[in-house]
């Protein structure tokens, strides 16, 4: 933990922009699994009107987790990212970013299987399922971002610190 918590010291804080861009993927997410861990357990049906293919993929053996809606990790998975964002733009501790962005990089390994199976296994696509697919992919790729433009950022510092000398 000490060394998650040196590491996050290092970051460069992300713009107010990126981070409510940042909120607002993983409000959409919550919203978007939440909808669809309701619909399972008031066993009611998730109909597409985009693709034909929502109940087909909810209902497939591939939609429950230990017995549990795989939705329900999303919408567990949506409000970890929500509250982290939410306790650093509080705290402006580092750290809890760093959390939401490590998570992220679970969240996208998680909806490339799911898109995976829907195309080539099920042969099925759920409009909802691909929106948590594309949130995910997005909040990861701002993620990437974010800890890149850190990496540059620490470069370049280093690059001023300590100029080459010339001989």
């Amino acid at each position: 933990m000490k060394n998650l918590e040196a590491f996050s010291k290092q970051l460069v804080a992300p713009s107010n922009l990126f981070l409510f861009a940042f909120l607002g993927l993983a409000a959409i997410g919550f919203a978007d699994a939440t909808y669809l861990t309701v619909k399972y357990f008031i066993g009611a049906p998730v109909t597409c009107a985009i693709l034909k293919g929502c109940e087909q993929v909810t209902t497939s053996h591939y939609s429950l987790f230990f017995g549990q809606p795989v939705a329900l990790a999303g919408s567990l998975y949506y409000l970890s990212v929500l509250l982290l964002t939410a306790i650093y733009l509080e705290s402006k501790n580092r750290t809890f970013f760093l959390l939401a962005n490590i998570l992220t990089f679970f969240g996208f390994l998680v909806s490339a299987r799911f898109v995976y199976l829907q195309i080539f296994v099920i042969k099925a696509l759920c409009i909802y399922c691909m929106v948590s697919a594309t949130t995910s992919t997005l909040l990861f790729s701002m993620s990437l971002f974010s800890l890149r433009k850190n990496k540059n950022t620490s470069l370049q510092e280093q690059e001023i610190e300590s100029p080459k000398s010339e001989v």
